[in-house]
């Protein structure tokens, strides 16, 4: 959120699980059993220290990538986006302690800041580079430092690799996207040059970001596709309609951006948020004085069924999620451990059958404002 942006927390005047008691309850906890316990690399890196490995080997599968079950996503670091940048030296401290907890999937973008965001996460990874799996985004042309429009040509991709692979301070990016479609380019000379990328060891796998199914069936068919990233969350559930079942249908994972939904989810705003102009909350659709207001039905509806459980909203839309198909990776961003510790807290959580279709009966009755249409998942973005 950035310095100017008003909002005003929801209070929680019940026994329930908020945010904030969630984190008073972490930190009684972590303090009286994880005192003793420092992994080898908080120790080399310089990361805050934490209870230990809280991932506990589990995994899950983009395409034949195999990354953490929960990522972590970089964006909100330095973008400025929904909060003012952060530097290196607050933010390599996270990246590392997302790594002493198990996370090993990491995402970041040549156009986060620009170029700011790749900076910090190379940093934060290079002790650790072959442990983990680094994700980046290309395709857009800059001007003076500022995004200036879509350029996938191959020429325009190789010389983005280049810059990226060295503000990433390594010799390869393993998940190499294209962040969005240039529809002066066929999507077939792009999975092209990825493929030839990937042959000289510049990268390991080729994704898509915000494509319709189409688009995907088609770069599939000229390179294998392990990927697709785009936003989905329990409110935002246009990628539904046809793009999931493609990604299954071809073998490829799917990686989520926005599973608490810019942080709604995670109970940061109420019918009393406004934002300043310049903030990029102002411009989303479902953050409109008349959007947060209708949307609040469905956050009372998830708070309720996140205090049945005893955990939080955040990590009652990671787990959802996470149980609605097996190779889906949610990338929830950050900028501090102990909302990463909520976050990964949506790995002990399951859903029976029944109760899975208890919530979709009734989300699926629950107006929303301001999201996409159920038809725009056709088109690319």
């Amino acid at each position: 959120m950035s310095a100017n942006d008003k909002s005003t927390p929801i209070p929680h005047d019940n026994a329930g699980t908020s945010r904030r008691s969630f984190m008073r309850n972490l930190a009684i906890a972590g303090a009286g059993i994880g005192a003793g316990l420092v992994s080898q690399s908080s120790l080399a890196s310089g990361s805050t220290v934490c209870a230990g490995n809280v991932v506990s080997g589990q995994s899950r599968k983009l395409g034949d990538l195999t990354v953490s079950p929960i990522g972590l996503g970089c964006m909100s670091m330095s973008s400025g986006s929904y909060n003012p940048p952060r530097s290196a030296k607050e933010m390599v401290p996270v990246i590392r302690g997302a790594i002493d907890r198990g996370v090993t999937f990491f995402d970041t973008a040549e156009v986060y800041g620009p170029f700011t965001n790749e900076l910090i996460v190379g940093e934060a990874l290079k002790p650790v580079r072959d442990q983990v799996v680094l994700a980046s985004k290309l395709g857009f042309k800059f001007d003076n430092g500022q995004r200036a429009g879509r350029d996938s040509r191959p020429v325009a991709i190789r010389k983005a690799v280049e810059g990226m692979l060295k503000r990433l301070q390594t010799d390869r990016i393993d998940l190499l996207y294209l962040h969005r479609v240039d529809p002066n380019v066929p999507v077939e000379d792009v999975a092209g040059t990825m493929g030839e990328l990937i042959k000289e060891g510049k990268a390991r796998h080729f994704g898509l970001s915000e494509v319709s199914p189409t688009t995907l069936r088609k770069a599939h068919k000229e390179y294998p596709v392990t990927a697709v990233q785009s936003e989905y969350s329990i409110m935002e559930r246009s990628v539904e309609n046809q793009v999931l079942d493609t990604c299954k249908a071809l073998g490829v994972g799917f990686v989520p951006w926005g599973s608490v939904c810019r942080g709604f989810l995670a109970d940061k705003f109420n019918e009393y948020s406004r934002f300043s102009d310049d903030s990029r909350f102002a411009s989303v659709p479902y953050f409109t004085p008349e959007a947060i207001k209708t949307n609040l039905v469905i956050l009372d509806q998830i708070r309720v069924w996140s205090d049945e459980r005893g955990i939080t909203p955040a990590q009652f839309s990671i787990a959802w999620l996470l149980a609605q198909h097996p190779f889906i990776v949610p990338i929830p961003g950050t900028t501090k451990l102990h909302h990463l510790d909520e976050d990964l807290g949506a790995l002990s959580v399951t859903f029976s059958a029944s109760e899975l279709a208890h919530f979709r009966t009734v989300i699926e009755n629950i107006e929303l404002a301001g999201f996409r249409a159920k038809d725009a998942a056709l088109t690319d973005k």
